[in-house]
């Protein structure tokens, strides 16, 4: 079952369309990724999926229920991780939990329980009454999801939520979120990290300028628009490149030009790697990313 589902979304500031007819369904137990270069829409089609940002046009679906009739009811379903850390400056670690809790009307007492238990899942029981200037970046994004998660939400939704993060902090907040899906916790993530989509998400979306381009599992992704090997290679002169380019075309392989370098996709002819001196590596999620936006950066 949907639990979330948008249909011919569009979101518009005034003559730009940041969201352009966007349609999926992200189905009750997953981890859904939303990928996409900076422009992209990820992010405004996440502000009108959590009821911050008016839908311009469009319908949108959260656990069978229409959203813009039912925002207020179905923000409690929600936990929210933004890109941009808003935790409160002027309060200690404990005290952004416990007042955060009171947006959902949780009791005092209960409120204590679940920011003490959300301290020690994420351990930042030692930091509780320290003040957020005091935390490391890491501990911020660990207090964002435990923030996010103190209304015990059906559905989490995180915007970057790894982003700038050292590998030992991102690695343990990847375990987390792994932690949480098993506990039944839908996942909307949108990042641009690709390894942690390929090693997180169930299925994934790509946008490009407002649109969905593409959803399938990371396999499934690789395998048809890459295939398991790729090659990389730079010629040394125009006339290298003309001869390379040659040999593909007349083996049919599947190729562009990026840059100073070619890339070879769905490879399988060995004789063919050896005479052109290329070893092929194997295909990564990156590569999909990279073919279906072009590599482009939007402002």
């Amino acid at each position: 079952m949907a639990v979330i589902k948008t249909e011919n979304v569009i979101k518009k500031f005034r003559d730009l369309v940041a969201v352009d007819g966007v349609s999926m369904e992200i189905e009750d137990g997953e981890c859904f990724g939303l990928l996409g270069p900076n422009g992209a829409g990820k992010t405004s089609l996440i502000r009108m999926i959590t009821a911050i940002s008016p839908i311009s046009s469009g319908e949108v679906w959260v656990a069978g229920k229409d959203l813009k009739k039912n925002s207020r009811e179905l923000k409690s379903l929600l936990g929210v991780v933004p890109q941009i850390d808003n935790l409160d400056p002027d309060l200690t670690v404990l005290q952004n939990l416990l007042t955060f809790a009171r947006y959902f009307e949780i009791p005092r007492k209960e409120a204590e329980r679940r920011s003490m238990e959300a301290l020690r899942t994420f351990q930042l029981t030692e930091k509780r009454n320290s003040k957020i200037k005091e935390l490391s970046g890491g501990m911020k994004r660990r207090l964002l999801i435990a923030r996010g998660l103190i209304n015990q939400p059906k559905i989490l939704i995180l915007d970057e939520p790894t982003v700038g993060l050292d590998p030992q902090t991102r690695h343990l907040l990847w375990q987390k979120l792994k932690e949480l899906k098993s506990q039944g916790i839908t996942q909307l993530l949108c990042t641009q990290n690709m390894e942690e989509a390929a090693l997180l998400c169930d299925r994934v979306a790509i946008m490009h300028l407002g649109k969905i381009v593409v959803v399938d599992t990371p396999l499934n992704l690789i395998s048809q628009y890459v295939g398991e090997k790729l090659w990389e290679i730079e010629p040394a002169s125009p006339q290298e490149r003309a001869e390379i380019i040659r040999e593909l075309e007349s083996h049919h392989i599947e190729h562009e030009e990026v840059g100073a370098m070619i890339k070879a996709f769905h490879v399988d002819s060995d004789d063919l790697a050896r005479k052109l001196l290329v070893r092929p590596r194997q295909a990564t999620l990156e590569d999909v990313f990279f073919r279906l936006t072009k590599g482009s950066l939007v402002e």
